[in-house]
């Protein structure tokens, strides 16, 4: 599946989640805040690409980094047989895998 997203300024993006198999992207314009499972919060800006693997891996961000212009960009996800394309992860299941998530940025 091959899709279009568009997000207007400030835009949190999708909730942590995974999907079951890989995810490919492209971003056309504006920079997205993307942070996977056991790497650092990085910003993607126009031009550049990101990607995940799937499978048990969480995907915690993937948000408008910009607050006052929208951000676009394309993503292929390949889908597990029989399985959803996006699961949502739940607040028990983010409190048990707190360990696996890159530390936070203090400020």
């Amino acid at each position: 599946m091959t899709i279009h997203v568009e997000w207007e300024p400030g835009d949190p993006g999708t909730p942590p989640h995974r999907h079951s198999g890989p995810a490919f992207g492209y971003v056309i314009e504006g920079a997205v805040r993307f942070e996977l499972e056991g790497e650092p919060e990085r910003i993607v800006e126009a031009g550049g690409t990101f990607w995940e693997p799937g499978g048990d891996a969480i995907h915690y961000q993937d948000g408008n980094a910009l607050t006052d212009a929208k951000t676009t960009f394309v993503v292929t996800m390949l889908c597990a047989p029989g399985k959803p394309m996006l699961e949502l992860v739940d607040e028990e299941e983010l409190a048990r895998r707190i360990h696996l998530r890159a530390p936070r940025p203090t400020n």
